[in-house]
């Protein structure tokens, strides 16, 4: 008889195949500008059709990698996005049929990773002011739980926790033996890392990604530290060269090159400054806390309406978040630099009116 994984078998997944090509991107909390085409140049005249033809080698871009953030090379596994990295995390760390702890909104494929490999997701959500007092966190964690995950900042609050939130955190599942994974997807728009913890604890994982503010979500390269224990095995669920050499490339490029991760995190930072300050003073409402995506309240029309006009009108994608507490159905909008922040505001007064 075939066989199905009825896990997969009834796995509710969405695959978005349209074609992004051409718009503004505002709605995957990409960088919607990206690098200079200059330094798109200087990091390809580089290739050479050996580069293209061999797999790709880790240990050079490991070692610089892990020089830039201060830890050691076994401190450290590079996977394909970290998206990857939490898969791999909830494979080794949890059992099946057990239980994972998370908050309520968070990143999906959290739930995603748990009804495809049969565990179970454990919510602790937050109140009617999109607010979570951390306490509920430390009350939820117990024996049955097998994994605690926490994205700092959460995405889509935007809220963050702080050493004492994640003391306590941390407290409690070492009390109940399970293991914790802090995802810092968007460390760099808000950066209060906790990558000691991952370095100083057994059972403690930390994740980040290059798709944020280093602008290379297409190159797919992410990374998780810890022990080197734990690394040990989240290695062992690795394919055979993971990541690709164009990402690697890319990356080490960008944390060589004096100053220029500076550079990006203040442009993002300064233009979704000037896109709250912007919106506010024509009577928009914000909300916007950390990490490099806001709520909008429109003001005239539907947010609905609002993002299919923005899509077939003005050619650029932004979302819709149902219900937000205190504004009701907001857009959910990606930020990035000043010039595409401008096009934004000009097309969102044409369209709400």
């Amino acid at each position: 008889m075939y066989y199905i994984n009825e896990n997969v078998k009834n796995l509710f997944r969405i695959f978005d195949q349209n074609s992004r090509e051409g718009y503004l991107r505002m709605d995957l909390n990409e960088n919607p500008v990206g690098l200079s085409q200059d330094f798109i140049d200087e990091v390809l005249s580089k290739v050479t059709p050996e580069f293209v033809a061999k797999y790709p080698e880790q240990l050079e871009f490991t070692t610089k990698l892990a020089k830039f953030i201060g830890v050691e090379v076994e401190n450290i596994c590079l996977v394909n996005g970290s998206a990857e990295g939490i898969r791999y995390v909830i494979q080794a760390y949890s059992r099946p049929g057990g239980k994972i702890l998370s908050v309520s909104p968070s990143y999906a494929m959290y739930d995603v990773y748990c009804e495809m490999y049969g565990r179970e997701s454990v919510h602790v959500c937050y109140d009617e002011n999109l607010e979570m007092n951390v306490n509920n966190i430390v009350d939820s964690i117990n024996d049955d739980i097998d994994l605690v995950i926490i994205l700092n900042p959460n995405n889509p609050v935007g809220d963050v926790y702080n050493y004492e939130d994640v003391d306590k955190i941390l407290t409690a599942c070492k009390k109940h033996e399970c293991t914790l994974l802090i995802d810092e997807a968007y460390f760099y728009f808000y950066p209060n890392s906790f990558l000691n913890y991952a370095l100083e604890n057994e059972h403690v994982l930390l994740t980040r990604t290059f798709s944020k503010v280093f602008s290379l979500a297409g190159a797919r390269l992410g990374y998780v530290v810890g022990q080197k224990k734990d690394i040990e095995i989240v290695q062992k669920l690795c394919t055979p060269h993971n990541v690709n050499a164009f990402g690697m490339a890319f990356a080490e490029a960008i944390i060589e090159k004096e100053g220029m991760l500076d550079q990006l995190v203040e442009k993002q930072l300064n233009g979704k400054k000037y896109l709250i300050d912007n919106l506010r003073e024509k009577g928009y409402t914000v909300s916007a806390k950390e990490g490099n995506f806001v709520f909008i309240k429109p003001k005239h029309l539907d947010a609905t309406c609002i993002v299919k006009k923005m899509k077939e009108d003005k050619k650029i994608l932004i979302k819709v978040y149902k219900n937000v507490p205190n504004l009701g159905d907001c857009l959910r909008v990606s930020t990035g630099e000043i010039e595409m922040m401008d096009k934004f505001i000009d097309a969102l007064e044409d369209i709400d009116l």
